[in-house]
């Protein structure tokens, strides 16, 4: 067998991967492999400085740091399978430090567009009728509750109708890791809260008639749906929000349930919230997860400072001149 076959067969057997993991390192060794040959050596004489080129290579290329760190983990792996087969007397990757990856800024919506996305959810709940009606408040509440608390996608969509057991005020949430957190919830999306849970205590009531009718405390989930989950899935709720999004006139292409959490966050530091309070409500275990946000208002400040100070300005006119 070849050495990346060799070692293909190892993660399948030894650490079961997947076929898409398996698939993904074939093609990065596979294309180490191409580049080696075409300097006139192979994957069993290749050196720590042919790596190093290589990682070079993929610079010139355009792939971005966390590409290149993907390669080059890779090529770790497979070269610590081959020095532990005795295949090879010394590791080339063992001593390589790994490309520095920028940490991508999260999209953001400004309190507008968020404004915009919530007024649209409300007026369709005021127009609609019959099942789109029940639709409409279910959405709306799903916008005000996620923007209200900062919820995980899956935390929201996958809420237990106990959760209202405990404090009309606040939601006791299990996230990662099974730990639990404490988040508050604001009058407008206890109200929307309200609306819905009318409109699917209607629809309960209509599915069944008599005794043996539902009682809405019975229900396991709070956002009910006919999927194999139970309840209302991400995708679906993904879908919906894009939807609503092009009818209130933003570009549907950058929202998300996700990039709602990161609104939520991003507003609350904007105006003076504590780090480790978001921290807390965002159900980060590393408050360094947290300080992402403000390097987005680190970044939104010097845009600013750049657009509108007095002194950047006239250097901007300087160079005109």
């Amino acid at each position: 067998m070849l050495p990346i076959s060799e070692f293909l067969a190892m993660l399948s057997a030894e650490r079961g991967a997947s076929a898409n993991t398996l698939e993904a390192y074939e093609r990065d060794l596979s294309r180490f492999q191409t580049y080696i040959e075409g300097k006139k050596s192979t994957l069993i004489e290749a050196n720590s400085e042919d790596i190093r080129l290589y990682l070079g290579h993929l610079n010139e290329l355009g792939l971005s740091g966390s590409s290149r760190a993907r390669h080059l983990s890779a090529l770790r792996q497979f070269y610590r399978f081959l020095l532990a087969e005795g295949v090879i007397e010394e590791d080339p990757g063992a001593h390589i430090a790994s490309p520095k990856q920028g940490r991508p800024l999260p999209k953001l919506l400004n309190v507008k567009e968020v404004e915009a996305l919530l007024q649209q959810a409300k007026r369709e709940v005021e127009v609609c009728s019959g099942h789109a009606l029940f639709q409409a408040k279910r959405l709306y509440c799903l916008l005000e509750v996620l923007y209200a608390t900062g919820l995980r996608v899956t935390e929201l969509v996958s809420l237990p109708y106990a959760v209202l057991s405990s404090d009309e005020r606040m939601f006791m949430i299990k996230g990662k890791g099974g730990r639990e957190r404490l988040v508050p919830l604001n009058r407008s999306a206890k109200q929307a809260l309200e609306g819905y849970l009318g409109a699917l205590k209607e629809r309960l009531e209509g599915q069944t008639e008599g005794p043996s009718a539902p009682a809405l405390k019975q229900q396991k989930w709070l956002f009910p749906s006919n999927s194999k989950q139970g309840h209302l899935t991400r995708q679906r709720f993904a879908q919906e929000l894009k939807a609503l999004s092009e009818r209130a006139g933003l570009n549907a292409r950058q929202i998300s349930p996700h990039v709602l959490r990161h609104a939520f966050a991003s507003h609350l530091l904007d105006r003076g919230a504590d780090l480790r309070a978001v921290q807390q409500l965002l159900g980060h275990a590393d408050i360094s997860t947290t300080e992402i946000y403000t390097h987005v208002l680190e970044e939104r400040l010097k845009f600013l400072l750049n657009a509108h100070h007095p002194l950047a300005n006239e250097k901007k006119t300087y160079k005109k001149l």
